[in-house]
């Protein structure tokens, strides 16, 4: 798709900079500039275009379409709207209240909490363009399955005890819908571009730097040592080193193309994705103003394990990819 992308960069990188393709800096100059000028394209336009579709899902409608459904169903169907309604841990805290105060199943609510952060518009384009869309498919399929299944059990688990008790004691505002015309939905598509490449670009170029260095620097015997595929280990360690980050998936992705790069298994460096968006130790700061410390342990429990599981089921099928 980007091919004429790759050549143009590396008449730059040869001819501008100077570098000789095949030196370390050269391959580490290249993915940085590819990867940035990559992603930005991709990403601005499926932002804008899945902007647009979100304009007909506002918080108080996507309440409303989930207390619709009951069982696994809500689950599934609060993961699947997870998918185009993605946030960032700080955006948790006020979303969990507005789940809990609209009378949505706890269960439920953390099928949306646990999906979203992992799938969005922007991590699917980016496997996409990165992976190929066998594995941005599977990704996607597999992220929304963590969820469904993941709020199921804390569902049947019946941990709302373990809720903050201010929290049930808020009440719902009256959250009525504002129609929009096409214009409308057209400035609001517009004005979230701008603001969520605002947001994010630093951790984007963050990102793609540290895998830059990856790709160009890292040394293939300490990475093949500690999550390569003789490693039967390398999935937990990944999901492990993942929670003490916090990277949402623009950031963290460059990161685990750079490590497949470099011989680690495309389950591992997956799985080290989905821990560091969905994990992160900053968002179970943030919820721990909501929830009791059982209840995040149980999040982290489940949804670890289930990642885990992900992450050695691509490394089994990654040859029929």
């Amino acid at each position: 798709m980007f091919t004429w992308l790759e050549n143009l960069v590396w008449l730059l990188v040869e001819d501008v900079f100077g570098l000789a393709r095949g030196s370390n800096l050269a391959g580490s100059v290249h993915f940085f500039i590819y990867d940035v000028i990559k992603i930005l394209i991709l990403l601005s336009l499926m932002i804008f275009l899945i902007s647009y579709v979100r304009s007909y899902f506002q918080t108080e409608r996507t309440r409303k379409i989930v207390s619709k459904f009951k069982g696994i169903q809500a689950n599934f169907m609060a993961s699947l709207l997870g998918i185009v309604t993605p946030f960032c841990s700080c955006s948790s805290v006020p979303l969990f209240i507005g789940f809990v105060e609209g009378g949505i199943p706890l269960g439920v609510t953390f099928s949306f909490l646990i999906t979203s952060p992992i799938v969005n518009e922007a991590a699917f384009v980016i496997l996409l363009a990165s992976f190929g869309i066998k594995t941005a498919g599977l990704y996607v399929l597999c992220g929304v399955l963590i969820g469904t299944l993941g709020g199921y059990l804390i569902g049947r688990l019946k941990l709302e005890r373990y809720v903050e008790e201010y929290v049930w004691k808020l009440q719902m505002g009256a959250g009525g819908e504002i129609e929009q015309n096409q214009k409308e939905r057209l400035d609001f598509a517009w004005s979230q571009l701008r603001e969520i490449v605002g947001r994010i670009w630093i951790y984007l170029l963050i990102g793609i730097g540290i895998g830059a260095a990856i790709h160009g620097w890292a040394p293939e015997a300490i990475l093949a040592r500690y999550a390569g595929p003789e490693n039967p280990l390398a999935v937990i360690v990944a999901v492990i080193c993942g929670i003490p980050l916090y990277s949402n998936a623009l950031g963290a992705i460059p990161i685990a193309e750079a490590l497949i790069g470099k011989g680690v298994g495309l389950g591992t460096a997956l799985a080290f994705l989905m821990a560091v968006t969905a994990l992160s130790l900053p968002e179970m700061i943030i919820l721990r103003k909501v929830i009791k410390v059982k209840l995040i342990a149980a999040f982290l429990v489940i949804t670890g394990i289930g990642i885990i599981l992900v992450g050695y089921l691509f490394n089994g099928i990654y040859q029929y990819l």
